[in-house]
């Protein structure tokens, strides 16, 4: 996970994964949909559902879900590089 708030204005948050393949990226995506809208925070938009990378838009938090290859050639990490890595596991509900 990066934190982009100090780079950017329009989110804080990237969260990058990468799938095995798009069948994996579909059901992570839709499982971090129900996940996240159990919290009441409701993805604005999808795109890339039938493609290598799936971005999911939460506002403050763009997901990104890609298969091994497509994050190799996109390298988001080194896009962002001024962006501070969150370790993700570190983070609680009360946080925030």
């Amino acid at each position: 996970m990066l934190d982009v708030a100090k780079i950017t204005p329009l989110f804080d948050y990237f969260i990058i994964a990468t799938a095995s393949n798009q069948r994996q990226s579909n059901a992570i995506a839709e499982e971090i949909r129900v996940l996240m809208k159990r919290e009441s925070t409701r993805r604005r938009n999808i795109e890339g559902k039938d493609s290598e990378w799936i971005l999911g838009d939460y506002g403050d938090i763009v997901l990104h879900i890609f298969t091994e290859e497509a994050r190799e050639l996109y390298d988001l990490e080194r896009l962002w590089a001024d962006a501070k890595k969150v370790d993700w596991q570190s983070i609680t509900p009360d946080s925030n």
